[in-house]
């Protein structure tokens, strides 16, 4: 017999499953996440345009919310949930850009993954557009900053 802690997504026969939350109550949920692009100083230039970088932004921020609505569709054993909130802001930094993502729901499960989500699809929507000019480019340090809300309470990075 293992010490291990239960896996949430696998049923008692081993097989991966989605987790049953019909149970739970609907609550608060937030989850907020980030990520870095790091790019070359030619993929900096293009960030920092003023009308190319502002675009790459714009469709970079818009990235993140379709990405946050659909994180069902992409991650199979997430739950649909309504999104009542996502904001997504990111920075262009001395080494590429820095994102963050904060999404928020009143839900019987958690918007860890949507936040999650969010900056992954707009992470790659700059890769996306700086990738002509850096094959190098990468996404570096997905991580969940915080989260609050349901059963497990508050947690943060």
């Amino acid at each position: 017999m293992s010490d291990d802690p239960p896996f949430s997504h696998v049923d008692e026969h081993g097989r991966a499953s989605m987790v049953n939350v019909l149970a739970k109550p609907a609550t608060y949920r937030l989850a907020r996440a980030s990520c870095a692009v790091a790019t070359s100083p030619d993929g900096r230039r293009l960030l920092q345009n003023p009308v190319a970088g502002a675009e790459v932004i714009s469709a970079a921020r818009t990235a993140a919310v379709a990405g946050a609505k659909r994180t069902a569709r992409l991650i199979p054993l997430c739950h649909p949930i309504r999104i009542d909130a996502v904001r997504v802001d990111v920075t262009v930094t001395r080494t590429g850009a820095r994102i963050a993502a904060t999404a928020e729901s009143v839900e019987r499960t958690g918007v860890e993954m949507e936040a999650l989500t969010a900056c992954a699809c707009a992470a790659l929507t700059i890769v996306r557009a700086v990738l002509p000019v850096d094959p190098g480019v990468r996404v570096d340090d997905l991580v969940l900053e915080h989260k609050s809300g349901g059963r497990s309470g508050t947690w943060n990075r």
